[in-house]
């Protein structure tokens, strides 16, 4: 990889942006351009703006995004399409603007239908009601794939404007956000056990049936992943993708239940009490499983497997735990 190209990672802070460094740091890249959120405000038009007119970045991976699970989802919904809409807007057309022709956006698994046919592939989106928890964060990733699409569609030609869309399962791994209340399922099980383990808690609850199937991605094969597709030649991208169907599903290829999850995650953390499910708590989906055929066929498979996945976050919760 050239040192010539200068990568700008919006969300470099956050887990899967910090995993695309890491990634390009280990590939031999170190030409970055990265801002804080203090330091930018991606909702702002004009700020953005300014800062691709100053920086000039050659390709940009767009991981910058508003994130959490059910509960942070059903309570800040206008939150979540607003700041997640404007982020994807801003950074997309001031990319265009200053020259960027090769930009990577990063989705997300949510974007299809809630009853979509599993193995989820890439032909469902829009083919149906989405799920109604997380539908404004979803709505937000649609309308990024599209923008994607559009600027190619109506600039590839005249600018070489390349603009990909990856969509990740559930993620997990170093970086994750382990918030009590705002957190998704992995890191927010990790804390839950390692807390009981402490107290020696004699039971753990956890929210729903445990019947949903989930399937899990680490975080460095999803940033693997991310660096694979946006150095894919194009012409191999287009062979196996639409003009207006262009998105890249990103999976491990299993899933497992939410009690399986559980009681790995229980191991892993070294709890020894029981576990109970709390049936009156919502469930989500009932499985949510990528095809991953179309990125399998152009020649990328996930490496790390969930127990060793697993390890390494908690891990990393310890570390981020012990000050």
């Amino acid at each position: 990889m050239s040192q010539a190209n200068k990568i700008y990672v919006a969300g470099h802070r956050g887990m899967v942006g910090s995993a695309i460094v890491r990634t390009l740091q280990q590939q031999g890249q170190g030409n970055f351009v990265t801002r804080t959120h203090a330091e930018l405000d991606l909702t702002n038009q004009a700020a953005v703006q300014a800062f691709f007119a100053a920086e000039k970045p050659t390709q940009v991976y767009l991981a910058a995004a508003k994130v959490g699970g059910i509960h942070a989802n059903n309570t800040y919904p206008a939150e979540f399409i607003y700041q997640n809409l404007m982020m994807q807007a801003n950074v997309i057309d001031a990319a265009f603007r200053s020259g960027v022709q090769k930009l990577l956006f990063l989705g997300s698994s949510c974007i299809y239908p809630k009853l979509a046919a599993q193995p989820m592939a890439e032909d469902a989106l829009l083919t149906g009601p989405l799920e109604p928890t997380n539908e404004p964060y979803a709505i937000a990733k649609i309308a990024g794939i599209k923008l994607c699409e559009s600027y190619n569609r109506q600039y590839g030609q005249s600018h070489g404007v390349d603009y990909r869309s990856v969509m990740p399962t559930n993620l997990y791994g170093p970086g994750d956000n382990y918030h009590p209340q705002n957190s998704h399922v992995i890191p927010a099980l990790i804390r839950r056990f390692h807390e009981a383990k402490v107290h020696n808690a004699p039971i753990v609850t956890i929210w729903g049936s445990g019947t949903p199937r989930r399937e899990f991605l680490y975080v460095d094969d999803m940033a693997a992943a991310s660096v694979f597709v946006m150095n894919l030649p194009k012409a191999t991208l287009a062979a196996h993708t639409q003009p207006m169907q262009s998105h890249i599903n990103v999976g491990f290829g299993e899933d497992i239940t939410i009690k399986e999850l559980a009681l790995a995650v229980g191991k892993t953390v070294g709890y020894q009490g029981a576990i109970d499910f709390d049936t009156s708590k919502p469930d989500g989906s009932p499985r949510k499983l990528m095809d991953s055929s179309r990125l399998n066929a152009l020649g990328w498979q996930a490496q790390v497997g969930l127990d060793a996945g697993l390890a390494a976050a908690y891990q990393d919760f310890i570390a981020q735990a012990t000050p």
